[in-house]
């Protein structure tokens, strides 16, 4: 058996002593913490350094971002100008090109933009120029030539042809230099009536002047000019060579135009304007003879809820043998004032002259609607309407009693302008008048009459007397009231009275 002494299988003892190891420990971990506590001092004054120094950083950056984009700011503005402005001026040649010589060349991101653009802006140009313009004295002196070419004159001026820029003609109507009272009520009147209105059968005003030098109106220019050149004779009995003997149809169409104009005015409009002055001269032609009301010296804006122009009793307005009794009497005023004065137009139309001629040697004939009358009364229309063909017999017999009824002596006799319309297009049958002239039947001769209540004046201008005195008037009875006239009617719309 083999024995081992306990000495040889001791084990060796590597270990250091206790107390040296427990002191090595106690250094070391003081040594460590001294080193970390020194490490994490020095990482966090390094944070912090580098936490300021990008705040400081960000801030500057923002400094200078701020700055750049104010600098910046203003030159995108300039540069968008002069983009906008550029456009519009490719815009603005385009269109005068597309005027004067249109063609198709030329396609392109410009060109989609025109065609885009273009209607939208000859829309507003168009929007712009419905209301007055205001010229100066050398723009009129420009457009005139100098005044250089007269179209005719009258008691308020004389009145220039004239063209635009744009090659528009115009009537230019140079007033009066001396503002008086009536010349400025009259171009006060034109601007504040037909400067607001547009109809086919208006004229229309396209602007003014108002210098210290110069006080004018500018119109559309009426190739044919007024209604009377085409239906009285000159002086001799001869007609002119630059007078044209209208058809009948025609002079019916002028009629039922002027009718429609004076309609609009008196109750389609946004305010009642009264005319005061309907007369051959006041009604324009243009070149295919559409007849335009025109010359709103004597015209007054009213509104509709007022049955009378309470500003307008008696002072004899208007021009006579065309305006209405009550405008020389102290009577008040309504539109039925118009309606007599077209029911007189409609006279001259239906015999080719003036209704006052004291030239004719039968005296029964030289008041021309008392005759009508006579004639109508003893049942003889063929005399009345002997120069019109078979074929427009009928509307002239109508034009007759029509005018028979607008000339009534009580205005609310007359019809209104929409009736007038109805009953000369055929919508609406006519009752026979009543005799318009019992107050000249119990006064004397038709003719004395006329006289003295100034209906026998005539004027070729545009004259227009205000201040006269009247007399002869005689007590008329009660008038047949404006229903008596509409009980035939064939329509079913109401009939405003």
């Amino acid at each position: 058996m083999i024995c081992f002494s306990t000495e040889l299988v001791k084990p060796l003892d590597y270990a250091y002593p206790t107390n040296l190891i427990r002191t090595y420990s106690r250094e070391s971990r003081a040594e460590t913490k001294q080193g970390f506590e020194g490490a994490g001092v020095a990482v966090m004054s390094s944070s912090i350094t580098t936490a300021i120094i990008s705040s400081v950083c960000a801030a500057v950056a923002v400094v200078i971002a701020i700055a750049v984009i104010r600098r910046c700011r203003p030159s995108k503005r300039k540069m968008h100008k002069k983009i906008k402005a550029k456009i519009m001026e490719e815009i603005s040649k385009k269109y005068l090109s597309q005027q004067r010589a249109p063609d198709d060349a030329g396609s392109g991101a410009v060109d989609d933009v025109v065609i885009e653009i273009g209607p939208v802006e000859k829309f507003l140009h168009e929007i712009l120029n419905e209301r007055p313009m205001r010229f100066s004295s050398e723009q009129l002196a420009c457009y005139t030539a100098n005044y250089s070419t007269e179209l005719g004159s009258g008691g308020f001026g004389v009145v220039y042809k004239g063209e635009l820029p744009n090659g528009l003609l115009v009537a230019v109507k140079v007033l009066k230099v001396s503002m008086n009272k009536k010349v400025q009520e009259g171009f006060m009147a034109e601007i504040g009536t037909i400067g607001r209105t547009y109809h086919v059968h208006l004229v229309r005003l396209y602007g003014f002047c108002f210098d210290a030098s110069t006080k004018a109106l500018v119109y559309e220019f009426l190739e044919n000019g007024s209604l009377e050149k085409y239906l009285y004779r000159s002086t001799d009995g001869e007609e002119t060579s630059t007078r044209e003997r209208l058809e009948w149809r025609t002079l019916h169409g002028i009629a039922v135009g002027t009718a429609k104009g004076i309609r609009y005015l008196h109750e389609e409009c946004q305010q009642r304007i009264v005319h005061y002055d309907i007369k051959p001269a006041n009604i324009l032609i243009t070149s295919d003879f559409v007849p335009k009301v025109a010359d709103f010296g004597l015209a007054r804006l009213g509104e509709r809820e007022n049955t009378h122009m309470s500003s307008l009793t008696g002072g004899g307005r208007g021009t006579p043998g065309y305006a209405a009794p009550e405008l020389w009497m102290a009577l008040p005023t309504t539109e039925k004032c118009d309606v007599y004065s077209f029911g007189m137009v409609l006279f001259e139309i239906l015999g080719r002259r003036r209704n006052y001629d004291a030239g004719l040697m039968d005296e029964s004939r030289e008041w021309f609607p008392k005759w009508v009358w006579d004639k109508y009364e003893q049942g003889d229309m063929e005399c009345i309407v002997s120069g019109v063909g078979e074929a427009d017999r009928e509307k002239a017999e109508t034009m007759c009693m029509v005018a028979l009824w607008c000339v009534q002596f009580q205005p609310s006799a007359r019809p209104t302008m929409s009736s007038v319309v109805r009953m000369l297009e055929g919508e609406m049958a006519i009752v026979p008048p009543v005799n318009p002239f019992h107050y000249v039947s119990s006064g004397g001769s038709s003719s004395g009459w006329a006289l003295s209540t100034g209906t026998g004046t005539y004027t070729t201008s545009r004259d227009t007397v205000r201040d006269s005195e009247v007399s002869g008037f005689s007590p008329s009875p009660p008038a047949k009231p404006t229903d008596a006239i509409l009980k035939g009617v064939k329509s079913t719309d109401a009939v405003a009275t």
